[in-house]
Order: C-alpha cells, then structure tokens, then sequence
C-alpha cells in the first residue's frame, strides 16, 4: 500500500514511544509492529478494528488496544478502523447483526420489540435506550454480533492482503517497464 500517504497521517513512532503516557506501559507498547506499516500488521490491525467496532457501547478502542497489543498489530491503525462505528452507523449495524443472528439460529425470535427513540438532547438517556433495547433483542443479536464482527473480521482482512499484494505487483511491473524503457 501507499506507505507514504499512511505515514502523514500516522503518528511517529518514535514520539510516540519516547512520551510518558507510553514510557509507562514499558515493553508492552514498545514492539515494532505495534507501530510500523507491513502487509501482516495491517491486515491484523483492519481486522481487530472491524471486530472491535461492533464491541457494544464505548469499549470499542479499549477492545482494538486489548487486541492490538498481544497479537503484536499496527495499533493506530486498529484503533481508527473501529470508527466505522458511529451514531449513524450502529442501528442499522446491530438491525444487521440482529438479521444475520436470525439466520443462524432458526426459530429463536424477540418478542416485538419497539426501536427506541435517540435524543441528541440527552445522550446518557439515549444510549441507556439503545442498552434495553440491544438486551430485548436477546439472543439473536448476541450470536448476530459476534458472527457480524468475525465476518467483518476476515472479509477485512482478506481484502487487505490482496490489495496490498495487487499494490505490491503493480508496482513491480512498473518498475520492470521503467527499466525496460531506460
């Protein structure tokens, strides 16, 4: 992938290792991949930030990190791909997640259940609502969410291998012609 573009958007590894919030967790946030731009790393990191994202409530980030650190990903990266989870974006996520949980469990069903109501006014309130109403959902969306999240997972992963693979041929071929040429 295009290391360049990544890396002006990325924080340097260096500052990032050398300030006291990081110097504290010692060894932990110290390895390498943690913090560089390779196919394994990435792909990894895309991965747990997809799985994450679907994370109910705000652990989202906290998760991507719990993850990101022993399974040695780009930890940046992990931990902004968990934002396609959004106030926009998690109802129709989770009516996703619910369907699919449908799917896979035949016959379970949540008695009806109304959608609640989001006031931006009193958000505390609003994300209380999303609570009862993600639990009247009950096992459906349970088994949707973790198959969603796995699924997400390795779709995200497999596309990123193979784009940075196609990156990584075409900019072979180009440099063979350029050699060609000159």
């Amino acid at each position: 992938m295009p290391r360049k573009y990544f890396r002006k958007y990325l924080p340097n590894p260096e500052v990032v290792r050398s300030s006291r919030t990081v110097t504290r967790f010692g060894r932990w946030l110290q390895h390498p991949n943690l913090w560089h731009l390779n196919r394994r790393s990435v792909s990894g990191a895309v991965a747990i930030g997809l799985f994450s994202g679907l994370v109910p409530g705000p652990l989202q980030m906290l998760t991507a990190l719990l993850l990101a650190i022993p399974l040695r990903k780009n930890l940046p990266v992990a931990l902004i791909v968990t934002l396609y989870t959004n106030p926009f974006t998690i109802v129709p996520l989770y009516l996703l997640a619910y369907a699919y949980g449908e799917l896979l469990l035949p016959g379970e069903r949540a008695s009806s259940v109304v959608p609640f109501e989001f006031d931006w006014s009193d958000f505390g309130a609003s994300m209380a609502a999303l609570g009862d109403w993600m639990v009247a959902l009950g096992k459906p969306l349970a088994v949707g969410l973790v198959a969603l999240a796995s699924t997400l997972a390795v779709i995200g992963y497999v596309a990123v291998q193979i784009g940075w693979r196609m990156y990584v041929v075409s900019a072979w071929r180009s440099r063979a012609r350029r050699r060609r040429k000159g």
